[in-house]
């Protein structure tokens, strides 16, 4: 079965005994709390890690507009967007002062490079963040269908336990960071 917001939801919904759900929008009880809790639960849980399938690097549109304060240029963020993780000049995404506001970078550099999360389409979800969102959709749809709090307690330590498992898996699809310039390393000489 290809991974699609429906897909993850019935998953969700069979691990805790419901019945799975044909359509976000077919009136059911379970379909009403799929529709309503999915969304905000896939962005949260994309916008907790920089997962290697949801980062990406953009160089930003500089808007016309300039800031009234603090920085000299506006950028458009790009559609998708879930969270910076840094931004950057000359060939690196990395080391600007920036802000975000609403759906604005403000920096005074001329040019901004951007890593940051965004919101990928389902199918392009590795099978252990998958199995993480599903873990975690099956613990939030549990109180509001079942009301049974102990088995949603239960749900939720397994979603952790789902999490850190994927984090751990995602962290090891690159090289470990050098560290660059610490400054208690210089120091010592």
């Amino acid at each position: 079965m290809a991974l699609s917001a429906l897909a993850l939801c019935s998953r969700a919904l069979l691990r805790i005994g419901a019945q799975p759900i044909a359509s976000l929008e077919e009136g059911t009880a379970e379909a009403e709390v799929a529709a309503n809790l999915y969304p905000g639960l896939r962005d949260a849980l994309l916008s907790a890690h920089p997962w290697s399938f949801a980062t990406t690097q953009a160089a930003l549109p500089r808007l016309a507009a300039v800031p009234r304060a603090d920085f000299a240029h506006a950028f458009q963020l790009p559609t998708g967007f879930l969270r910076a993780l840094s931004a950057g000049a000359g060939g690196r995404a990395r080391g600007l002062v920036y802000c975000i506001q609403e759906d604005r970078l403000f920096t005074d550099a001329d040019a901004v490079a951007l890593t940051y999360v965004f919101r990928p389409d389902e199918s392009a979800f590795p099978p252990f963040f998958a199995a993480a969102l599903v873990a975690r959709l099956a613990a939030e749809f549990c109180i509001p269908l079942t009301e049974n709090t102990s088995r949603a307690e239960i749900l939720f330590r397994q979603a952790e336990s789902e999490l850190r498992g994927a984090r751990q898996i995602d962290s090891q699809q690159a090289s470990p960071r050098a560290i660059e310039g610490f400054p208690l390393i210089d120091v010592r000489g």
